[in-house]
């Protein structure tokens, strides 16, 4: 076992009621006492409130609080397909911790952002944004809910994935909520950009 993961299991003992002294945490865990009380140095530097002292025992007095984090689009959408995974795994207990974290970073996000569940948005979204993305690298066509469209870019609202495409069937840009998409088929055509029906044309429009 690493440290990190005795780290990880050690956390998950002292969430339990009760307290768990030193001895009998290194004998569950195949570590030395010295070893536990390093490791417990180690989850109160990392601000982990860890309560107790040698021969008391020990235990997790309270919620975590983290330092403010700063998100990148990409490691924002890898947090919410993991909640959605969460989410979606069977496990009751760990799903509606996962809802209460989504609610929790929903309720974080700029308010000027479309409004969706965090959670509920990413399943729906997760099994359509790998192919979007190849197919805007490749530029291959798309028939998307039965129209015939250019995959131009995609785009983060801070709670929600669109997709900015240049439709052929009706002839405009198009903004499509990517889990809201009910039909999506990556046609064997592919297309060039051309003026006015680029991205950075529909930015100056």
């Amino acid at each position: 076992m690493t440290r990190a993961d005795r780290l990880s299991d050690l956390m998950s003992r002292l969430k339990r009621p009760g307290v768990d002294r030193a001895a009998d945490l290194a004998a569950a865990l195949d570590v030395t006492e010295r070893t536990i009380y390093r490791d417990m140095a180690a989850l109160r530097e990392a601000g982990v409130p860890v309560a107790g002292t040698r021969g008391t025992g020990y235990r997790i007095t309270a919620t975590i609080s983290l330092p403010p984090l700063h998100l990148t689009p990409e490691e924002l959408e890898a947090l919410q397909v993991g909640l959605a995974a969460v989410a979606q795994s069977g496990d009751a207990e760990l799903g509606a911790a996962a809802a209460r974290l989504a609610d929790k970073l929903d309720a974080a996000l700029p308010e000027d952002g479309i409004a969706a569940r965090p959670t509920d948005a990413a399943a729906r979204a997760l099994r359509h944004l790998p192919v979007l993305r190849q197919a805007i690298r490749s530029r291959q066509k798309l028939l998307l809910d039965d129209h015939r469209v250019r995959p131009l870019r995609l785009d983060f609202w801070g709670r929600l994935w669109t997709l900015l495409s240049w439709d052929e069937t009706a002839g405009v840009f198009r903004e499509t909520p990517v889990d809201r998409i009910t039909a999506l088929t990556v046609l064997p055509s592919l297309f060039v950009d051309e003026p006015g029906r680029r991205a950075k044309d529909y930015d100056r429009s």
